[in-house]
């Protein structure tokens, strides 16, 4: 389930954003346990969909409401499309949870923000995300070279328009 984080996250939170492996892709660094404190509080008030503006959910065990992950999200300053990023602990990778994640935040995305379009940009290398995105339907539109935390690499953009969204 997506849900708002809490401080009671710090622990889960930190153990896999430390992990070189789950933040290899990642746009975001580790923190401090002060630092996380302040992320966490913060978003777990901010009011949803901020224009301009990334926030994130925690992705929560259904069963237990244990944090295993989360999912960041960005409304364009226009509002008319968003990006979406995700992360899960590997503990909880290969069970189709992140998929499950990334379906709820579409549809959040598309019913109460409102945007036309999600996209989700994946460095070429990340094959897992790769066919993640593709399993829950989107398209890649482009790709281009990037330099990331000074290394060249290629991303790929996926999107979802809402019209395709509907059709599934």
């Amino acid at each position: 389930v997506l849900r708002r984080f809490s401080v009671a996250d710090l622990a889960v939170f930190q153990d896999y954003r430390a992990r070189e492996d789950v933040s290899r892709y990642q746009g975001w660094s580790a923190q401090s346990d002060d630092e996380a404190l302040v992320f966490l509080r913060r978003m777990g008030s901010v009011v949803p969909f901020p224009r301009g503006e990334w926030m994130q959910f925690g992705i929560a065990d259904r069963a237990s409401g244990v944090l295993i992950g989360d999912i960041g999200v960005c409304v364009a300053a226009d509002g008319r499309q968003a990006e979406a990023g995700f992360t899960l602990s590997p503990a909880w990778q290969g069970r189709g949870l992140a998929t499950e994640a990334l379906h709820a935040t579409l549809r959040l995305l598309f019913e109460h923000a409102r945007v036309g379009r999600v996209d989700c940009v994946v460095d070429a290398r990340n094959t897992a995300s790769l066919r993640l995105v593709e399993r829950v339907g989107m398209q890649r539109i482009s790709s281009a070279d990037a330099l990331f935390r000074g290394e060249p690499r290629i991303e790929h953009t996926y999107a979802m328009r809402r019209a395709d969204r509907a059709k599934r």
